[in-house]
């Protein structure tokens, strides 16, 4: 029963971690890269579909993004769903390929980037909490039906806490890189 609370609790923790780790990523950096269009739809024959399954995404060098579109009628579609997503970019047609420049990072966008990536970790740190809060009360409520003793309860807490930190600690460890990222000039 322990053993299923923490298994239950590191499980909702690493998609915790891997859940602020997709949401970090989109945050554009100052380099070309081809996650930053993962949130964009293109409404394609009415159904609004990834960007990726409608075009092969590649890095054409360091700022900027190369599309080539599967479908040339859908080029004008892809091009319109780029421009009128919230990324401020500027896509370029040449026929089935696209082209995304993208502007440099002034400072104070970089600060700002660096804020939105802050509060995503903390949201991170706070699903981890609680998770903790739920396993520790899921342990209480073991402890109350008197299917657990007092020291399994408090070893079990200990553990839980282990746990906690460690998974907070790789939710640091990648706000750190990723504003490292950000701030790299």
């Amino acid at each position: 029963m322990i053993n299923d609370i923490k298994q239950d609790a590191k499980q909702r923790m690493e998609k915790s971690v891997d859940a602020l780790r997709s949401q970090i990523s989109k945050v554009r950096t100052g380099r070309a890269h081809p996650s930053i269009l993962d949130g964009v739809m293109v409404p394609y024959y009415g159904v609004d579909t990834p960007l990726k399954q409608l075009a092969n995404i590649t890095v054409e060098d360091s700022r900027t993004l190369a599309l080539t579109v599967f479908d040339k009628s859908s080029a004008g579609a892809v091009e319109k769903a780029i421009m009128t997503s919230d990324l401020g970019l500027n896509p370029a047609s040449a026929g089935t390929v696209i082209r995304v420049p993208l502007p440099p990072l002034t400072e104070e966008r970089r600060r700002d980037l660096v804020k939105v990536v802050r509060n995503e970790a903390e949201q991170g740190r706070v699903a981890i909490r609680n998770i903790r809060r739920d396993a520790n009360s899921d342990l209480k409520d073991l402890l109350k039906e008197k299917e657990i003793s007092e020291d399994e309860e408090r070893r079990a807490t200990e553990e839980i806490q282990k746990l906690t930190d460690t998974y907070i600690a790789k939710i640091d460890e990648a706000l750190a890189e990723k504003e490292k990222d950000l701030m790299e000039v």
